[in-house]
Formats: C-alpha cells, sequence, structure tokens
C-alpha cells in the first residue's frame, strides 16, 4: 500500500525536501493498524482494540512487535477473570506467550508480570512465574523483584511486599538494553575515586533487579495520584523503566492484556509506538482517559507526570 506522503510526492503536490518518509516501526504499526481494522481508540502513535488478545494476535504477522509488557489475569477471582483449573491455566498462558514469540522481533524482549496462587496441598502463595518460566520458546534473561510498601497484612506468614517480572528475549545473540537510560542517580559515593578514575559512572548506578517503587495505592486520604478504578494497576514507573531500558525511540510496544492502559500511556510518554488489547471496554475507557490526559497536557506544554 503507497504511503500518504509519497502518493503526494509522486503527483507533484511536495518537493523531496519536504517528504518524512515513515520509520519501520510507523509502518509495522499502520499495517497492524491495516489489518486490525478500526481501533476503539487511536492516535498516530497508540491504537487499543477491544476483543480477545489471542485471536486478534493470531491475524497478525510475525517478527512484528519489538518488545511486550503485560500482566495477564491471575486466575485468583478477579473481578476480570474467570478462574479456570490450574493445568488449563497454565496451558492457556503458554498458547498466548508462544504467539507474543512468533511475534516478537529477532531482537525483541517480552516482559512478564505475575502474581501469586495456592496449590492445594503443595504451597500457599505459589509463583505464577515460577510455573511458566519455561513453557514458550523465549530465552530468560533474569528474573527482576519490584518491592513496595503496601499490601496485604498476613498473621501466619510474613506479609508479601513483592512482585516477579520477567524479563525474557527472544534471541540471546542480539537484544536491547539501554542501561544509561535506567540509571539510579541515588550514589551512596557518587565522588569516590580508584587509581584517579571515578569509581561509579556519572550518570548513576545501576538499578539491580530489586527495584523499589510505591504501588498504586486506593482508598480515602492515601489514593495515589494515579489511581484508576481498575483494581490492580501498576505505577507508571515501573513500566516506564522497562520501556526505556528494553527498546528503543520509536519501538513498537505490545500489551495484550492492557488493564488500565499503563503500557501504552508509558509508551506514549517516551515516543514509541503501542498496541493494546483488552477484552473489558470498560478498562479500555481508563486507558483512553489517561492518553487523552497526557496529550492534552503535552501540547499545552505541561509537564504531566502522572496519569
Amino acid at each position: 500500500m503507497q504511503c500518504y506522503h509519497c502518493t503526494r510526492y509522486m503527483i507533484g503536490l511536495v518537493t523531496p525536501s519536504d517528504v518524512t518518509l515513515p520509520t519501520e516501526s510507523e509502518k509495522r504499526f499502520r499495517a497492524i493498524t491495516d489489518i486490525l481494522g478500526n481501533a476503539s481508540y487511536s492516535t498516530d502513535r497508540v491504537a487499543i482494540y477491544h476483543g480477545d488478545s489471542l485471536e486478534l494476535m493470531r491475524k497478525l504477522p510475525s517478527r512484528i512487535f519489538d518488545l511486550t509488557v503485560t500482566s495477564p489475569p491471575y486466575n485468583i477471582g478477579k473481578e476480570y477473570e474467570t478462574v479456570r483449573p490450574l493445568e488449563q491455566y497454565l496451558q492457556w498462558c503458554s498458547m498466548w506467550m508462544a504467539e507474543l514469540h512468533r511475534l516478537a522481533a529477532f531482537d525483541g524482549a517480552f516482559w512478564l508480570n505475575l502474581g501469586y496462587v495456592p496449590i492445594e496441598g503443595a504451597g500457599t502463595a505459589v509463583p505464577l512465574a515460577y510455573l511458566l518460566w519455561n513453557c514458550s520458546p523465549f530465552h530468560l534473561i533474569q528474573e527482576v523483584v519490584w518491592n513496595y510498601g503496601a499490601g496485604v497484612a498476613c498473621k501466619r506468614m510474613f506479609s508479601p511486599r513483592n512482585e516477579k517480572f520477567l524479563w525474557f528475549v527472544k534471541e540471546l545473540s542480539r537484544y536491547t538494553f539501554n542501561l544509561d537510560a535506567v540509571r539510579d542517580p541515588n550514589v551512596k559515593y557518587p565522588n569516590q575515586k580508584k587509581n584517579g578514575k571515578l569509581r561509579c559512572n556519572p550518570n548513576g548506578k545501576n538499578p539491580s533487579d530489586v527495584w523499589q517503587f510505591p504501588k498504586v495505592t486506593s482508598g480515602k486520604d492515601r489514593s495515589s495520584v494515579e489511581r484508576t478504578p481498575h483494581p490492580a494497576q501498576f505505577p507508571i514507573a515501573v513500566i516506564d523503566r522497562i520501556i526505556k531500558a528494553c527498546s528503543n525511540q520509536d519501538s513498537l510496544v505490545l500489551d495484550p492484556f492492557l488493564g488500565s492502559g499503563t503500557t501504552v500511556l508509558s509508551a506514549l510518554r517516551n515516543n514509541r509506538y503501542a498496541i493494546g488489547i483488552e477484552i473489558n471496554e470498560k478498562y479500555i475507557s481508563y486507558a483512553v482517559d489517561r492518553c487523552e490526559a497526557y496529550l492534552v497536557a503535552a501540547k499545552a506544554g505541561q509537564q504531566a507526570e502522572l496519569f
């Protein structure tokens, strides 16, 4: 399909110096929107689709996404999910994870967040990530632990204050990792030297595999600024770090279980393209509101930190 700018050039409406050719990511983004049709919401960089993620992903060509960041239903009875027998749930996860591998670019990555489940007779709080880490062709780079303060209080076990992220890549020999984009400036001894050279990078330290970000809280007098009515919302700071570290400017990002829209909002804030899929129309409305609020603030030249 001929792009708009090239067509105008061919019929003499613009000169070569006026033509801005689309980037490779923009071409892929446009190809996806052509295939999937009318989106529930779209801008020149974001498209959100209502539907079953597995069905929609199967319509797309291979090797098209640079990064996928997602948190699927945990199979614990939240309002947005139907609890399945554990084996059926794991089989379902294996299916869409295999599809993500097909859709990943050769240097693509996949970040997966999952919570904990009880397994009768075996475990009280078993990390789902440990049951799924080898259920796809991806190569696991490492587990990242997100540590936070607020959470469930327990009396017969330590109160849980973390969630797991698994960082996968399609090919170990080539993947994106922009450490300088996410360095932590909070260095205890920034001026310490060895043999006359600074021991620490002047831009900060490696954040390590334990991340400490506040949880998105709810409730009177304690609700987070970025809070939506969604029952399981990620703080945008967590997703910002993933997107900055594991994709480049103008990369194409996917979230097949979009929820409140944090992934597409982070992609928008960080100059990436993004496709989101969500089966619940109510949640799509939350994502749309957040994207629109950001775009309005950006147009007005405001420094919009949280949406």
